[in-house]
């Protein structure tokens, strides 16, 4: 028995999408029961439980050689114009969220209720409930604008990684997150800070890491090493929290244009939160043929 799943990206950065029950129908039968009885119990709780079994589904899933590849598993529960999801990284650790896999998401749900331009949909995550209007499609290709919350914690810390001292913005955007404001970093030093960064002991969970230069008041690049994947093309909630950082710290305008390997996204940071519009594209929908 194969198991159905939809394959989407923003900007590069992809996600696999598969319904929380196919996911569980697909596991062997003596641990389906433990899975279902734990998610009962979750619920009850209100609280999540992360499952041993669908982080080994999400490093087989997202394997770039032996799966299908992509740099996380979105398990989802739909309902009208809306969806619960639980995020796995690509080796299997799980996330609060992510801006593009929240995005990519939506884009499944818009396309299969069939949904235009000016339909909300909400998302709920380990994040907390998350809104999402949509601006346009065509074809495939999503745009949205993601309300993300405010963020939590801003402040700039002076951290020992990588053979050096780094002054960086930390702050919590739905998930940690490191930037490091200033010209970018060449390859070598990209390659040994990034990790250093996203395992330091300051982060015991972990965080995300971006390099953020700020090249005018309304534009800054940035490269990222995320959290669980290493370097990606694009990162949603990481785009929005070098706009943060670079307008806190590093003299930006709170509206801005976010420019990443795999493309630009637009962040404004308002009072009641920061706002990131952007584009989900869904390239295919089939069944994943190995057996669990």
């Amino acid at each position: 028995m194969g198991l159905t799943v939809a394959k989407a990206h923003a900007y590069g950065n992809d996600f696999l999408l598969v319904a929380t029950d196919a996911a569980l129908a697909f596991l062997p039968a003596d641990r389906r029961f433990a899975e279902a009885s734990a998610k009962a119990e979750a619920s009850r709780a209100k609280a999540g439980v992360v499952r041993d079994d669908f982080s080994a589904l999400a490093r087989a899933l997202c394997d770039r050689h032996h799966g299908i590849g992509a740099d996380g598993l979105v398990l989802y529960d739909g309902r009208d114009r809306g969806a619960a999801m639980r995020l796995f990284n690509a080796d299997g650790s799980p996330s609060e969220l992510s801006g593009n896999g929240l995005r990519c998401l939506a884009a499944l749900v818009a396309r299969t209720q069939g949904l235009g331009p000016g339909a909300a949909i909400a998302v709920d995550t380990g994040a907390g409930a998350k809104t999402l209007e949509l601006l346009g499609y065509e074809g495939g290709r999503y745009t949205f604008r993601a309300a993300l919350g405010p963020p939590e914690d801003v402040r700039q810390v002076t951290i020992p990684a990588g053979g050096e001292s780094v002054t960086a913005s930390v702050l919590r955007l739905g998930n940690p997150q490191c930037v490091v404001l200033g010209p970018l970093p060449d390859r070598d030093r990209f390659n040994r800070l990034g990790p250093a960064l996203a395992t330091h002991p300051m982060f015991p969970a972990g965080t995300n890491v971006e390099f953020a230069h700020v090249e005018a008041p309304d534009r800054v690049r940035i490269l990222i090493w995320e959290r669980g994947v290493g370097p990606t093309t694009s990162s949603g909630t990481g785009a929005s929290a070098s706009a943060v950082a670079a307008a806190a710290h590093g003299g930006a305008a709170r509206e801005v244009d976010v420019i990443a390997p795999g493309g630009t996204q637009r962040v404004e940071w308002l009072d009641e939160g920061v706002y990131l519009t952007g584009w989900a594209e869904i390239v295919l929908e089939g069944d994943w043929l190995r057996e669990a």
